[in-house]
């Protein structure tokens, strides 16, 4: 998490980023990434064929 908020920073310098903001982008990018996974364990097809 450091690594990629150090990198963000170096890539923005200045800009108006917070801490907390990066936090809520990679909680957000995390759990997306879970339920992704999640839905191809239990194989949840989401395609076309679903709707």
């Amino acid at each position: 998490m450091a690594t990629i908020a150090r990198v963000l920073a170096r890539a923005f310098p200045k800009a108006s980023f917070d801490a907390e903001v990066i936090k809520l982008l990679a909680l957000f990018c995390g759990t997306g990434l879970l339920l992704s996974l999640l839905m191809m364990i239990y194989g949840l097809d989401l395609g076309a064929a679903f709707f």
